[in-house]
């Protein structure tokens, strides 16, 4: 008569000591830390140093092989003159190849157009315009002059400087907004660079001949670096 009662009391000891080794329930997250989040742009301008031309060959013939032809042999002298005035093999680069028939009114094919583009970077803007000119003459009348960028080849050293000037900007502004708020500006918890947009080429629209005899004036190009600094606030 005794057993039941023990038996009773030993499963319910088993249930305590479980109930007590279950984990607890997951709490709720505790709420992001507050903080301030700024931007700065730091621009330094610099001189151009390198200039990169998108030269095209342009050849119509009855043909496509025709066509195809005559744009390989112009396009090889403009690239023998190119190579000769001492641009290097890293410098040149076919860009745009394509060949497409030529229509008449009445929608009849008439011949075929080729069209080649070499990109070339030249890195003695001084003697760009005669290097140009040169290169045009070599393909004739078939010469394009697509469209001409600046670039600084070795921007280290402004873009360290626009770098430096952004972050200073975007903690000046902390700054200004803790004081605003009037809470304490805290330490830095990150920083991050965002990506800037590139200086679009500048399209060439008139022909080789033309655009050859307008002198080439690099002026100057602008470095910009663009970061987000999140500042924690103390409470």
């Amino acid at each position: 008569m005794t057993r039941t009662p023990v038996a009773a009391l030993g499963v319910l000891a088993a249930a305590v000591v479980l109930a007590g080794c279950a984990p607890a329930a997951p709490s709720a997250a505790s709420p992001a830390p507050p903080s301030i989040t700024t931007r700065g742009v730091g621009t330094v301008r610099g001189t151009p140093d390198t200039l990169t031309v998108v030269l095209g060959v342009q050849t119509r013939a009855a043909s496509a092989a025709q066509a195809l032809a005559d744009n390989n042999t112009r396009a090889a002298g403009l690239l023998d003159v190119l190579r000769g005035r001492g641009v290097a093999p890293a410098d040149l680069r076919t860009s745009g190849l394509s060949i497409q028939p030529t229509f008449d009114m009445n929608g009849s094919v008439t011949g075929y157009e080729v069209g080649n583009e070499v990109t070339a970077t030249l890195r003695d803007i001084a003697g760009a315009g005669d290097l140009i000119d040169a290169a045009a003459q070599a393909a004739g009348d078939a010469a394009r002059v697509r469209q001409i960028s600046f670039a600084i080849d070795d921007d280290a050293e402004p873009r360290a400087r626009a770098r430096a000037d952004a972050v200073r900007q975007a903690t000046a502004q902390a700054r200004q907004l803790a004081e605003a708020a009037q809470v304490t500006l805290g330490p830095v918890r990150s920083i991050t660079e965002l990506p800037t947009a590139d200086q679009p080429p500048v399209p060439v629209t008139a022909d080789a001949r033309a655009a050859a005899s307008v002198p080439i004036e690099p002026g100057t190009q602008e470095v910009s670096v663009v970061v987000e600094i999140v500042h924690t606030v103390e409470q």
